[in-house]
């Protein structure tokens, strides 16, 4: 007996749990607490909005066509620097992995490139591998040449919509092959050069050209100065690996403190609303996760005015992006251009 009590001493004390019952209660009041965490945060920004609410300059306008939002502020008036531009996070992820199956853990678009560009969306996150296909960490969908595609058919309905088109090489792959040379013979006459005077210029003294395509290659060699791609600190950000909604809204708030204003800014800066699902909590599809912090896009700008950064706002990502999402983006761009903000 004193040999069973001194084996179960040590088991305690080395901080194992012989006892798969305890073990399986542990994991399961550690789920609980996580839930309990989550409806917490989830409440406290239903709390926020109810007692500050979403309004903020600019707030009330609707484009009369959101797939020419720009051309509607005038391309003689807008300068890049003062667009609030709306983009998607893991813009290609519509068609990704198997229906019903993996599709729910790593879409987190439903429309093409094309529809969100219709939509107003202007910022657009593509990630790649080594063949050349877009992924969404090992799951892989269609070549990125139908991405590509989308963004010239849309560049052809359109006269002076702007688009920011990030591409990266995906975490855990290798770059694609003569990549760089790949992107400029195929967006070639649309590519605006790196040039850091672009963010003073308005839209009209950058047409034709319309694509500011931003290369974050892994190993490959990055863009230089005047070079037809941009390189990856000219769009930043400051991501945090959360599920946690308050928590992904006061991050965004923090690190959006931190940033110079649009007007001195030589860089892109992005914010994003979205928050990602852990391995550790029962829920792990995009959809259910994300939605806990997707309805607080307009608080989150009117919070942003509320605390003086209104100056600081750039570029707002989403999932699963939505007119009235475009509709903030597009109504802040043009309180700035009338000066109201």
């Amino acid at each position: 007996m004193a040999a069973s009590n001194s084996s179960s001493s040590a088991g305690k004390s080395n901080g194992t749990n012989n006892n798969p019952l305890e073990a399986m209660g542990a994991f399961f009041s550690k789920q609980v607490d996580r839930r309990k965490l989550v409806t917490t945060e989830k409440q406290a920004l239903a709390t926020r909005l109810s007692s500050s609410g979403d309004t903020f300059p600019g707030s009330e306008h609707r484009p009369a066509d959101r797939k020419r939002w720009m051309a509607e502020l005038g391309a003689d008036r807008l300068r890049v620097h003062q667009v609030v531009w709306p983009g998607t996070h893991d813009s290609a992820t519509n068609k990704i992995g198997v229906p019903f199956v993996t599709r729910p853990f790593a879409q987190c678009q439903s429309m093409s490139v094309y529809e969100q560009l219709a939509t107003g969306t202007r910022v657009i996150d593509v990630r790649v591998q080594e063949e050349r296909r877009v992924c969404h960490g090992i799951l892989a969908t269609y070549p990125v040449d139908v991405v590509l595609d989308d963004v010239a058919r849309f560049l052809g309905e359109t006269e002076s919509e702007v688009i920011i088109l990030e591409i990266r090489t995906e975490f855990g792959h290798e770059d694609p092959p003569e990549f760089d040379k790949f992107l400029v013979e195929k967006l070639g006459e649309h590519l605006i050069p790196q040039d850091e005077a672009v963010f003073h210029k308005t839209v009209a003294e950058l047409l034709p050209r319309r694509v500011i395509c931003v290369w974050k290659p892994r190993k490959s060699a990055a863009p230089r100065p005047g070079d037809p791609l941009w390189s990856a600190g000219y769009l930043r950000d400051n991501w945090i690996d959360t599920d946690l909604p308050e928590t992904k809204f006061e991050s965004n708030l923090k690190f959006l403190a931190q940033q110079p204003a649009v007007a001195e800014r030589r860089f892109f800066y992005r914010v994003e609303n979205t928050v990602t699902p852990k391995a550790d909590n029962p829920v792990l599809c995009v959809w259910p996760v994300t939605k806990r912090i997707h309805g607080y896009a307009r608080l989150f700008i009117a919070e942003v005015f509320a605390k003086g950064l209104g100056d600081k706002l750039q570029v707002f990502s989403t999932d699963f992006i939505d007119g009235d999402f475009v509709d903030a983006c597009a109504g802040v761009t043009k309180a700035r251009v009338e000066g109201t903000a």
